[in-house]
């Protein structure tokens, strides 16, 4: 069993910065990936960045490119995702998900869901 608590989320206007994380605890050896993913009212979750643990490689939804972060504390087993230039349409539901896989083994295959199979709570992000 795997836990996540993410926190971070709040209101603030478009071209601020806010940084998520995710507190991950439990059954470590099960948490090779940790990612972010959004969703908005009315749309489908979105994968918005993904690192790959024991490699420390990261990936990013191209809307998010170098605007969006990721980062660990190892000593806290927590991952953070820094968030600047931030506009409304990154306006969503956080989440924190977990999986067991090291790498990709297709293209963007870090962004599909059924990838995943432990979720935190999420957390409101609100951007306006």
């Amino acid at each position: 069993e795997v836990q996540l608590v993410e926190s971070g989320g709040g209101s603030v206007p478009t071209g601020g910065s806010l940084r998520l994380a995710c507190e991950v605890s439990g059954v470590m050896w099960q948490v090779s990936c940790v990612a972010w993913f959004r969703q908005a009212p009315g749309k489908e979750r979105e994968g918005v960045a993904a690192l790959y643990t024991k490699s420390s490689v990261t990936h990013y939804y191209y809307p998010v490119k170098g605007r969006f972060s990721l980062s660990e504390d190892k000593t806290k087993n927590t991952v953070y995702l820094l968030m600047n230039s931030l506009n409304p349409d990154d306006t969503a539901m956080y989440y924190c998900a977990v999986g067991p896989y090291e790498s990709d083994y297709y293209a963007d295959s870090w962004s599909s869901r059924t990838n995943y199979n432990y979720w935190g709570q999420g957390t409101q992000v609100t951007v306006s």
